[in-house]
Protein backbone atom coordinates (compact mmCIF):
# COMPACT_ATOMS: atom_id res chain seq x y z
CA UNK A 1 0.00 0.00 0.00
CA UNK A 2 0.94 3.36 -0.68
CA UNK A 3 1.76 6.21 1.32
CA UNK A 4 -1.39 8.64 1.88
CA UNK A 5 1.36 11.51 2.23
CA UNK A 6 3.76 11.45 -0.71
CA UNK A 7 6.28 14.82 -0.86
CA UNK A 8 7.92 15.23 -3.59
CA UNK A 9 10.54 17.74 -4.73
CA UNK A 10 9.12 20.55 -6.28
CA UNK A 11 10.10 21.29 -9.79
CA UNK A 12 11.52 24.82 -8.39
CA UNK A 13 14.48 22.88 -6.01
CA UNK A 14 17.15 21.51 -7.32
CA UNK A 15 19.09 19.80 -4.31
CA UNK A 16 22.80 18.02 -3.95
CA UNK A 17 25.38 17.28 -1.50
CA UNK A 18 27.11 20.79 -2.15
CA UNK A 19 23.80 23.00 -2.17
CA UNK A 20 20.52 23.79 -2.96
CA UNK A 21 19.37 25.73 -5.93
CA UNK A 22 15.88 27.42 -5.86
CA UNK A 23 14.20 29.28 -8.95
CA UNK A 24 12.26 31.47 -8.10
CA UNK A 25 9.02 32.54 -9.53
CA UNK A 26 10.03 36.49 -9.61
CA UNK A 27 12.90 37.05 -11.11
CA UNK A 28 15.02 39.80 -8.98
CA UNK A 29 18.45 41.68 -8.72
CA UNK A 30 21.06 39.37 -6.73
CA UNK A 31 24.04 41.77 -5.98
CA UNK A 32 23.31 43.61 -9.00
CA UNK A 33 22.62 41.11 -11.53
CA UNK A 34 18.85 39.91 -12.81
CA UNK A 35 18.39 36.51 -11.82
CA UNK A 36 15.64 33.54 -11.56
CA UNK A 37 17.37 31.46 -9.65
CA UNK A 38 19.55 31.41 -6.10
CA UNK A 39 21.85 28.70 -4.91
CA UNK A 40 22.70 27.89 -1.23
CA UNK A 41 25.65 25.91 -0.16
CA UNK A 42 24.93 23.36 2.15
CA UNK A 43 26.19 25.33 6.08
CA UNK A 44 28.65 24.83 8.15
CA UNK A 45 29.16 24.93 11.66
CA UNK A 46 31.24 28.01 11.66
CA UNK A 47 28.16 29.84 9.72
CA UNK A 48 25.33 28.69 11.93
CA UNK A 49 27.77 29.78 14.92
CA UNK A 50 28.13 33.16 13.58
CA UNK A 51 24.69 33.82 12.86
CA UNK A 52 23.94 32.79 16.43
CA UNK A 53 26.86 35.01 17.94
CA UNK A 54 26.00 38.14 15.76
CA UNK A 55 21.99 38.25 16.25
CA UNK A 56 21.42 35.92 19.72
CA UNK A 57 17.85 35.04 20.28
CA UNK A 58 16.62 37.31 17.33
CA UNK A 59 15.83 34.09 15.17
CA UNK A 60 14.45 36.22 12.16
CA UNK A 61 17.93 38.22 11.80
CA UNK A 62 19.75 35.06 12.48
CA UNK A 63 17.98 33.31 9.37
CA UNK A 64 18.49 35.99 6.88
CA UNK A 65 21.51 37.15 7.89
CA UNK A 66 22.83 32.87 7.41
CA UNK A 67 20.75 32.33 4.57
CA UNK A 68 22.53 35.44 2.60
CA UNK A 69 26.02 33.95 3.77
CA UNK A 70 25.43 30.38 2.24
CA UNK A 71 23.86 32.66 -1.14
CA UNK A 72 26.60 35.18 -1.14
CA UNK A 73 24.34 38.18 -1.21
CA UNK A 74 23.67 40.82 0.93
CA UNK A 75 20.75 40.96 3.53
CA UNK A 76 18.96 43.61 1.49
CA UNK A 77 18.92 41.12 -1.82
CA UNK A 78 16.98 38.60 0.18
CA UNK A 79 14.90 41.11 1.84
CA UNK A 80 13.42 42.37 -1.61
CA UNK A 81 12.57 39.15 -2.06
CA UNK A 82 8.55 38.16 -2.83
CA UNK A 83 7.72 36.42 0.01
CA UNK A 84 6.70 33.56 -2.29
CA UNK A 85 10.42 33.50 -3.03
CA UNK A 86 11.70 33.37 0.47
CA UNK A 87 9.81 30.68 1.13
CA UNK A 88 10.54 28.87 -1.31
CA UNK A 89 14.45 29.80 -0.23
CA UNK A 90 13.40 28.89 3.53
CA UNK A 91 11.56 25.07 1.97
CA UNK A 92 15.27 24.56 0.36
CA UNK A 93 17.50 25.29 3.48
CA UNK A 94 15.58 22.88 5.46
CA UNK A 95 15.55 19.93 3.12
CA UNK A 96 18.93 20.27 2.60
CA UNK A 97 19.87 19.88 6.25
CA UNK A 98 17.51 17.47 6.81
CA UNK A 99 18.76 14.21 6.82
CA UNK A 100 15.50 12.19 6.76
CA UNK A 101 13.72 10.76 3.47
CA UNK A 102 10.88 13.43 2.42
Amino acid sequence: MTSLIEKKTPAWLNLSDEGVTVTLRYPTELNSVKTDKITLRAPTVRDVRTAQATFGNDAEKREMQLFASLAEVGVTDLEDLKLLDYQRIQDGYFRLVNEDEL
